[in-house]
């Protein structure tokens, strides 16, 4: 059974920033792109970043082009995907879930749909 177990959240001033970690149980984790999602308060839950199985290739909603970073630790076990948040800004604050992909030919898919296993979810608040 796959799982997701999330990390990072918290409370933090604009400007400032966050790492969320989300490790993956259960799934040969080399062979699975990875993604994050938030949803915000009385919004529809929406793409923010992914990451293909082998690390290469990233894709980013365009909201947080050049403040946050995917990354993924493939070669050392830990299982693990990761998204530094800089320049935090308040509309940032949403409730942060990392995804695997359905398949292992993901190609930039921003639908949740395209992602079958997800994690608890982690609080991001960021205050004025």
């Amino acid at each position: 059974q796959v799982q997701l177990v999330e990390s990072g959240g918290g409370l933090v001033q604009a400007g400032g920033s966050l790492r969320l970690s989300c490790a993956l149980v259960g799934h040969t984790f080399s062979r699975v792109a990875m993604g994050w999602f938030r949803q915000a308060p009385g919004k529809e839950r929406e793409f923010v970043a992914a990451i293909d199985s082998r690390g290469i290739r990233t894709y980013y909603t365009d909201s947080v082009k050049d403040r946050f970073i995917i990354s993924r630790d493939n070669a050392n076990a830990k299982n693990t995907v990761y998204l530094q948040m800089n320049n935090l800004k308040p509309e940032d604050t949403a409730v942060y879930y990392c995804a695997a992909a359905r398949t292992i030919w993901y190609t930039g898919s921003v639908l949740p749909g395209d992602f079958g296993s997800w994690g608890q979810g982690t609080q991001v608040t960021v205050s004025a």
